[in-house]
């Protein structure tokens, strides 16, 4: 595949698309939209940057995730509580 195609298939509710950029991306969702929209421009290129709905999506949400995961890397897991007799 070229870069920038994506190919899918979907059985009753799950979709499994393949896109391809710098390498192979694969997903299986739920969402039924399979287009590719624009995420943008290259500044060093000034091309579109096209992505599919499903990739462009997780971008957007996966910011407050990632914030979450750094905030909870500050704390140890190693404290516990002991209950004492």
């Amino acid at each position: 595949m070229k870069t920038g195609q994506s190919v899918f298939r979907r059985e009753g509710d799950v979709t499994v698309q393949v896109w391809t950029d710098k390498r192979l991306t694969r997903m299986k969702n739920v969402i039924r939209d399979t287009t590719v929209v624009n995420a943008g421009r290259n500044v060093r290129t000034d091309l579109e940057i096209k992505k599919p709905y499903a990739v462009f999506q997780c971008n957007q949400f996966m910011k407050g995730v990632d914030r979450a995961d750094m905030f909870l890397s500050y704390y140890s897991d190693l404290r516990t509580t002991v209950k004492w007799p």
